[in-house]
């Protein structure tokens, strides 16, 4: 393929930290940056724009509001905007690559992209489901609600982002590491028929043949996929720099492996990497690691 022929890749910012527990995610993209994600596409042939940060409001200058739904009206103010943002990147024919930023930001990214993919695939690659609303919610943290906005659920501001709901169907999300779940949204995966596969499917089945499955589900039916990865799907001993770590998770290789497929099938519409806390982190690991994965899914290969 040459540099001509690859879909030009536009990049966003979004320093999100209101959905999140823990201070520091909101300079993931910083991070993100630093660790030469630029650098590492235009190596590979593409031609790509950074478009900066969105403005997102510091915690500090806002009250959180409702405790089961902590900073609402910021959130959704931000996600309002990042939706507007990635449906423009779309108008102009680019592959939107967001940056975050806790995973909150996944509501106005789904809900700009559902605007050009009426029948979007969703791989969510996450130690958690994010089905929370703020009735099952342990924390009232929004970025474990994500997901259940998109997919319909929860409350009104989240879930009409960009003016309709649902933006996805749950027949066309596959959760993958998943190995933190709340009992509310064990409840809305049995009821929704959400495929989820947990750390015990990849051990037993091996990341090969999760990530086939995986895209009989998302391309089946549907008009782009979306890839919404959170770097504590990886095991902490090879992302430190995460705001919620659960042990036990993806391997630095079985992620790799999951990329290379995603990009051997030549399915995915957009991305999104959020969850990097380099306060949380050592000599930018995690930032790097994004990076490495940034590259497989978009056709690095090791030979």
């Amino acid at each position: 393929m040459t540099a001509q022929t690859k879909q030009p890749i536009s990049i966003v910012g979004v320093p999100m930290d209101l959905g999140a527990g823990r201070r520091g995610v909101d300079m993931g993209p910083s991070a993100i940056r630093y660790a030469s994600v630029k650098e590492k596409l235009t190596g590979l042939g593409y031609q790509v724009e950074d478009r900066g940060n969105l403005h997102v409001p510091t915690p500090e200058s806002h009250e959180e509001g409702d405790q089961q739904l902590k900073y609402l009206r910021e959130i959704t103010t931000v996600s309002e905007q990042l939706a507007q943002e990635v449906s423009t990147i779309k108008d102009n024919g680019r592959f939107p690559l967001v940056l975050g930023g806790d995973h909150s930001i996944a509501i106005g990214s789904i809900a700009g992209l559902a605007k050009h993919h009426r029948q979007m695939g969703v791989i969510w690659f996450d130690a958690h489901g994010d089905l929370n609303t703020a009735e099952t919610s342990p924390s009232g943290n929004i970025h474990g609600m994500s997901l259940a906005a998109s997919l319909g659920f929860g409350h009104p501001d989240l879930v009409q982002c960009a003016g309709y709901a649902p933006k996805i169907k749950p027949e066309n999300v596959v959760i993958i590491g998943a190995r933190e779940l709340d009992p509310g949204e064990k409840e809305l995966i049995r009821k929704q028929g959400i495929r989820v596969f947990t750390m015990h499917d990849v051990d037993r089945m091996g990341m090969g043949a999760v990530m086939e499955e995986t895209l009989n589900i998302v391309t089946n039916g549907t008009d782009g996929v979306h890839l919404s990865l959170d770097l504590d799907g990886l095991d902490p001993n090879d992302c430190p720099g995460v705001g919620t770590p659960v042990a036990g998770g993806l391997t630095y290789r079985e992620s790799h492996l999951a990329m290379e497929m995603l990009a051997e099938a030549n399915v995915l519409t957009s991305a999104e990497f959020v969850e990097v806390n380099p306060i949380l982190d050592s000599s930018n690991r995690t930032a790097k690691v994004a990076v490495a994965l940034i590259g497989s899914v978009f056709g690095e290969k090791v030979l």
